[in-house]
């Protein structure tokens, strides 16, 4: 994405672990986590976002396919908040007044700490997805709540290995 948007098809509901996955022709899946998946929507420069996966699959994951379709596929502003070339990194893209953040990193957890000082004051409201407590067994565990930040304040995230964070910020 140095040179440009980049064409790639995220969004798998059917996630799998490393030691999981297989490859499947007729059910394929994903190595990583969903909120992997939802987090590269955020992280990935790519003005034509398609979903992957079976339209079935999709009927029965409301809350994540509300994030897909509510994620811009062009932004007003970009912030690379932090990373390492091959190991993880969390980018932040705001359009009109709402902030995507994104995280995932490679096949190690991490403990990340994202600074919010490319907020503006005020406060504003999280609308989270997080890898859930079994996503380092079952990739396709997670947990979806919401919770309030103030610009400037931190935010401490878990990765399990594959894994994501993805939420939307807005004003409160």
């Amino acid at each position: 994405m140095v040179a440009g948007p980049v064409d790639y098809t995220q969004g798998a509901m059917r996630n799998a672990t490393k030691k999981s996955y297989v490859p499947n022709n007729a059910e394929p899946m994903s190595e990583g986590t969903r909120c992997r998946q939802l987090a590269e929507y955020v992280i990935f420069l790519s003005p034509l976002n398609m979903l992957c996966d079976s339209p079935s699959n999709y009927l029965k994951e409301e809350e994540c396919v509300k994030f897909i379709a509510d994620c811009p596929e062009t932004w007003d502003e970009t912030v690379a908040i932090d990373g390492k070339i091959g190991e993880y990194i969390v980018v932040a893209r705001r359009k009109g007044n709402t902030w995507h953040i994104g995280a995932i990193t490679d096949w190690k957890s991490r403990d990340i700490t994202i600074r919010t000082d490319f907020l503006p004051e005020g406060s504003f409201t999280m609308d989270i997805f997080e890898d859930g407590p079994n996503a380092e067994k079952a990739a396709r565990d997670y947990a979806h709540r919401t919770a309030s930040i103030n610009g400037g304040e931190t935010i401490r995230i878990h990765l399990a290995p594959g894994g994501g964070w993805a939420a939307a910020l807005s004003r409160q």
